[in-house]
């Protein structure tokens, strides 16, 4: 039998690579390791990656493996699911992980300008009724801008043919430099050997997704900081929220 939330929660309170800083204490509490993640948690001057919605931390840790001369943190507000990561990461001695337990909403509260080069959204909820919540759309670019270092790059791994195409018309909008670009992750024969073992790092949840037949798409793009971000004025088709193990709720075929 796993264990429960509560035990879960018990044990992140002395987790030495967990922070806790949910939204209803934030606005009292300041976060003040913002601008000294490497001085003060990691110890070193490693460039810092940022998983945002990082659900049980698996990418994370895996990315960690994959490159222990860079430092990475996963972001998420369920501790319950994060504690997996976090477990893990002290089970195995990863001295270049942590995670950061609040909203992303406010992510910018807790890094410094310049503190982060990359940042990686696998598997964000696509949020097809609201673009504010996105975490793809230009209120959340801005967001990053605040720390993420002039021309950092940002990752998107997701089965979401909404949020993709999105995405998409998002970065032409705004005409921010494609890096790369695939529909079909595992069956494009572009992608390298060195980036395939980066990218076939697979969640619990995507490979369920596999298992269903569902292609895993992958965009990586450069956010600079000199032009004013806006929002592409275009209707998408919606995703078939069967697909997500969710019930239909509305009638709407497309959204914006």
């Amino acid at each position: 039998m796993g264990k429960g939330k509560l035990a879960k929660f018990a044990d992140m309170d002395r987790y030495e690579n967990v922070f806790q800083y949910p939204f209803s204490v934030i606005s009292d509490v300041p976060f003040e390791m913002r601008g000294h993640w490497n001085e003060q948690y990691f110890k070193n001057n490693n460039p810092i990656v940022l998983e945002l919605g990082c659900g049980k931390g698996e990418y994370t840790v895996e990315l960690a493996k994959l490159y222990p001369q860079m430092n990475f943190i996963g972001v998420d507000i369920k501790g319950a699911r994060m504690w997996t990561g976090a477990t893990q990461a002290l089970n195995e001695g990863l001295k270049n992980v942590a995670f950061l337990r609040t909203s992303i909403e406010i992510i910018d509260r807790f890094f410094a300008e310049d503190e982060v080069c990359e940042i990686w959204l696998t598997f964000s909820d696509p949020q097809m009724k609201n673009p504010r919540k996105r975490l793809t759309s230009t209120y959340f670019m801005e967001r990053y801008r605040r720390f993420l270092v002039d021309g950092g790059i940002i990752h998107l791994k997701t089965d979401s043919n909404f949020l993709f195409t999105y995405t998409t018309y998002m970065v032409q909008h705004n005409e921010l430099p494609v890096l790369f670009r695939t529909e079909d992750l595992y069956h494009d024969e572009r992608i390298d050997d060195g980036t395939r073992k980066i990218l076939s790092i697979q969640t619990y949840y995507e490979s369920m997704w596999i298992a269903r037949g569902l292609n895993i798409k992958y965009m990586k793009w450069l956010l600079p900081r000199d032009k004013e971000l806006e929002e592409p004025n275009v209707e998408i088709e919606l995703d078939d929220y069967r697909s997500y193990h969710r019930s239909k709720r509305s009638s709407l075929e497309t959204s914006k």
